[in-house]
């Protein structure tokens, strides 16, 4: 059993939403023994419900009415009207509800009722070096990411193939988000040579032949599924011309190779330097909503070329990271930490590179990646 840092409220309703198979119900079911499990994954459950949400009411155990109790309801993005039935037990039962789902934004765009503050918001990512302690491995989370079962069962390639396909089938088809499933996989696809890069929707667009439009929606769609994240550049009093385009992640490295073609031109020496820089990112963005950091989470880019891979701006202060697989460093992998600097010298500078050193170099403090992952509170 792993110790999760997923946030949870101890007298408050809370949606839980990520991406699955990051361990949500598992950890709901081992931190909420006693609670009444409603799993709108299961056919006659879902049924009947969707037929009408008003039974939700009878489903309920009449012991929970009135209790300290909880509800949970796993993947309630399924059926959206059920929120209007958990409103009404909050409010006349003083029921409480655990909400899990792999789509909040799904829900809003829906017209679906949050709860107008009865119930905090949460997610949940996959698992962290934190939470794995001595149990992390960097070469096996770089060549099967961080998915609770791709970590830490045998055959993880079995499990992620199944875990792309169960999304495209479960999420994309049988919810009629998209018409043609054998476009989206081809747009998936070529999405993923897009990982750790500025976006440029017509490129992917013209790689996939389809219309740019429709590349545009099927992006939108991967973040409203929560298997995507994007990176806004940083413009704070900016003093040189920046790109506008944002940058764009799968949200785990294991799902982004399993979707990733390889091929006689693929090099692996670039497929783990963004391997690297995405476990890192995973690692930040996790991290940073577990334990309250409060950073808002950018890149730097501008249009001459210039780039930090990730720049953390808020309460805890101003840090500028390049990440770089190599064990060997040239002066060229601190140009664009030395160029911000220039801009912003407040900044702190860090690069994390595949050597086993800790160094200080031109102002920037080097760490080896094993040491930034083990201790990254350390240095962020």
């Amino acid at each position: 059993m792993i110790s999760r840092l997923f946030r949870t409220q101890k007298n408050n309703s809370f949606f839980l939403f990520g991406p699955r198979g990051t361990g949500k119900s598992f950890f709901l079911k081992h931190s909420f023994p006693q609670s009444f499990y409603i799993n709108l994954l299961e056919d006659e459950t879902y049924q009947l419900l969707l037929a009408n949400p008003s039974r939700l009411k009878d489903m309920i155990p009449y012991l929970f009415q009135n209790s300290k109790k909880w509800i949970v309801i796993d993947e309630i993005q399924k059926i959206p009207a059920l929120l209007d039935e958990v409103h009404w037990l909050i409010e006349e039962k003083k029921i409480k509800f655990i909400l899990t789902g792999s789509s909040a934004r799904k829900l809003r765009r829906g017209g679906a009722n949050l709860l107008a503050g009865r119930a905090y918001t949460q997610h949940a990512f996959p698992l962290t070096a934190l939470e794995l302690g001595n149990r992390f491995n960097l070469k096996k989370a770089l060549k099967c990411g961080l998915l609770p079962k791709a970590y830490l069962e045998e055959n993880s390639k079995n499990y992620l193939t199944s875990y792309v396909t169960t999304y495209l089938k479960e999420e994309v088809q049988q919810e009629g988000l998209v018409r043609n499933i054998g476009m989206f996989a081809r747009f998936m696809e070529s999405a993923s040579f897009s990982q750790g890069q500025v976006l440029n929707f017509s490129n992917v667009a013209q790689d996939s032949h389809i219309e740019r439009k429709t590349v545009t929606n099927y992006f939108m769609l991967l973040e409203d599924l929560l298997l995507a994240h994007f990176l806004d550049v940083f413009t704070l009093r900016s003093k040189r011309q920046l790109i506008q385009h944002r940058k764009f992640y799968f949200f785990d490295v294991g799902v982004f190779l399993q979707i990733r073609p390889l091929g006689p031109l693929d090099s692996e020496d670039e497929l783990m330097d963004i391997g690297l820089e995405t476990l890192v990112f995973q690692e930040l963005i996790a991290r940073n909503e577990y334990q309250d950091w409060g950073y808002r989470i950018y890149f730097w880019h501008t249009q001459d070329h210039l780039e930090v891979d990730f720049i953390l701006y808020g309460k805890r202060g101003f840090k500028a990271i390049e990440v770089k697989k190599s064990a060997r460093l040239s002066s060229a992998d601190f140009t664009g930490l030395l160029e911000f600097k220039k801009d912003y010298p407040q900044a702190e500078l860090y690069l994390v590179y595949g050597g086993s050193e800790v160094k200080h170099l031109y102002g920037v403090a080097i760490i080896p990646a094993q040491l930034f992952f083990l201790d990254t509170q350390k240095w962020i």
